[in-house]
């Protein structure tokens, strides 16, 4: 016999069934990209951590969180204006590139956000329902090119990449969005800014153990020593030595970032 429409257990089945469908909809409207998941290996090398590590499923945005889309964050939520914020969550940095507290002036409202501190950036992604990535997934995303799920290995893709970190940073930022998609569809997660990751406070560069050609180069407190598994990937060398060095309260003026939501 087939249940009836007004059963109970259909209809919660019916009810859940419509959630995940309005979630994984929800991900695509917002500008988030669908990431698949898989079987990943870090280009840090975790001595507690010999196998590839596992990804979940998640959705990225597209391209990193813009000037206008923070201004309606800060107007929306008035305890994150500049003048109000508490010292302990953000910096003096904290937007000084704008005009004011809510005014942009010749901060274009495309540019991505900068100056924002981890506290502001992840506040910003819970409101939106999602949250800042991880490391891993932040890796995982940017490790693909246009056609390449893992361009890592391509000499010319990294030579790519490196020549961006070699250009002066006091140049007016670009648009968001203006780079071709990655194979997911994500763009900007090299050669535009810098970006935030949940977790950023754990990885912890040794200030007495920076020199090249030291195996032991890294450490991350909480899952034991790292080391860069492969030495010619300098770029993601950079971007921990970048991060480590950060507080949570803490701005630069090329660090940006971008939100991501979990996929059933």
């Amino acid at each position: 016999m087939l249940p009836k429409a007004t059963d109970p257990g259909l209809r919660a089945a019916a009810a859940l069934l419509a959630a995940v469908v309005s979630t994984a909809a929800g991900a695509a409207d917002k500008g988030y990209a669908e990431l698949p998941g898989g079987s990943f290996r870090s280009t840090l090398a975790y001595e507690d951590i010999s196998a590839d590590l596992r990804v979940r499923p998640f959705a990225m945005m597209k391209r990193p969180v813009t000037n206008g889309e923070f201004l309606a964050f800060v107007q929306a939520n008035p305890q994150w204006r500049r003048d109000r914020v508490p010292t302990v969550m953000a910096e003096p940095r904290y937007l000084s590139h704008w005009d004011g507290p809510t005014e942009l002036g010749e901060a274009s409202a495309g540019q991505p956000v900068v100056q924002v501190s981890w506290f502001a950036a992840s506040a910003y992604c819970e409101a939106q329902g999602a949250r800042l990535p991880t490391w891993t997934e932040w890796e995982y995303a940017a490790a693909a090119d246009e056609t390449r799920r893992d361009a890592r290995k391509d000499p010319v893709w990294r030579e790519r990449i490196l020549a961006w970190y070699s250009r002066p940073s006091n140049a007016a930022l670009p648009r968001a969005g203006l780079q071709t998609p990655n194979v997911y569809g994500v763009q900007d997660l090299h050669g535009l800014v810098w970006e935030w990751t949940d977790d950023f406070s754990s990885l912890l560069v040794d200030a007495d153990n920076r020199n090249q050609g030291d195996p032991d180069n890294a450490r991350f407190c909480g899952a034991g020593a790292l080391s860069m598994d492969d030495r010619d990937n300098y770029a993601v060398l950079m971007r921990v030595a970048m991060l480590s060095s950060l507080g949570a309260e803490d701005t630069t003026g090329n660090l940006g970032f971008r939100c991501v939501k979990d996929l059933p």
